[in-house]
C-alpha cells in the first residue's frame, strides 16, 4: 500500500509552510491563500486551513541505511524529540524498524523511519530528496476492529501488526494506517501529544488500484478511483 497524497488540516498555514520550506528545504508545489502542497518522494503532502488546532501523528520513510545521517541532518535544522530524555532513536524489534522523532511547524509529532526489511539502501549522502514517501498516518478512534474490516473490504488492505484492543496497523511496510484505540493509548509515543481523531484525506494505491480515503469524526469513507 502506498500513500500517494495526504491532506492534513492546520490553523496556521504560515507556520507549516515555513517549517517545510525553510527548515526542511522543500519547494512549494502549489500555493493558494488557504492551502499549500509539497512533493515528498512519491507523496504529495497538502496542508489546508482549518480553524481547529488539530494534532496528528504522521511519518516519513527513508532509506534503510540512512537513519544516523538523517538524525544529524535533522539536528542541524530542528530539535529532535529525545526518548526517555536521552536516546535519539527507537528500534522496534517486531517491526525490524527504527525511528527518530520531531515536531512539525504546529506541534504535530512526526518521524523518519527506516524499515530494514525493505532493503532500500542508497549510496548518496542524506538530504531531503532521499525521503521516499509519507509512510504512516494515525487514525485514532474507539473502534479499531470496525475500521480494519472496512479497509480490508474497501481497499483490500490487511492488518499488518497489532491487535484490536489498543493499537493496530493496516497496510504494508510501504504505507500504513495506524489504528489506535484512543481510550487505551492516550498519547503518541514518545510524547504527550494526545491521540485525538484529527481528520485527513488520502489517495491510496493498493494492489494497482487507487482510492480516495477520508477519515472524519472517527469514521473512514472510501471511494474507488481506478
Amino acid at each position: 500500500m502506498k500513500i500517494q497524497e495526504l491532506i492534513l488540516y492546520t490553523n496556521s498555514i504560515s507556520k507549516q509552510k515555513e517549517f517545510y520550506t525553510k527548515k526542511l528545504g522543500f519547494n512549494l508545489l502549489e500555493e493558494k491563500e488557504n492551502k499549500f502542497s509539497i512533493q515528498i518522494g512519491y507523496t504529495k503532502l497538502i496542508f489546508e486551513y482549518s480553524e481547529c488546532d488539530y494534532k496528528y501523528h504522521y511519518c516519513f520513510l527513508i532509506p534503510s541505511n540512512k537513519l544516523n545521517e538523517a538524525v544529524n541532518w535533522l539536528k542541524k535544522r530542528l530539535e529532535i524529540v529525545k526518548i526517555e530524555a536521552k536516546f535519539e532513536t527507537q528500534f522496534f524489534e517486531s517491526w525490524n524498524a527504527e525511528s527518530v522523532y520531531f515536531y512539525d511547524g504546529t506541534g504535530n509529532i512526526t518521524e523518519f523511519i527506516v524499515r530494514y526489511d525493505l532493503e532500500n539502501a542508497v549510496n548518496e549522502e542524506f538530504n531531503n530528496t532521499q525521503i521516499i514517501s509519507v509512510n504512516e498516518i494515525g487514525a485514532p478512534s474507539k473502534t479499531i476492529k470496525k475500521h480494519d474490516k472496512l479497509l480490508e473490504d474497501s481497499i483490500h488492505s490487511k492488518l499488518w501488526k497489532g491487535s484490536y484492543e489498543r493499537f493496530a496497523c493496516n497496510g504494508t511496510q510501504d504505507g500504513l494506517f495506524l489504528l489506535v484505540n484512543k481510550e487505551e493509548k492516550k498519547t503518541w509515543f514518545p510524547t504527550k501529544v494526545k491521540t485525538e481523531s484529527a481528520p485527513f484525506k488520502a489517495v491510496i494505491l493498493n494492489n494497482k488500484k487507487q482510492y480516495n480515503v477520508t477519515f472524519k469524526d472517527e469514521e473512514f469513507k472510501v471511494e474507488h478511483l481506478l
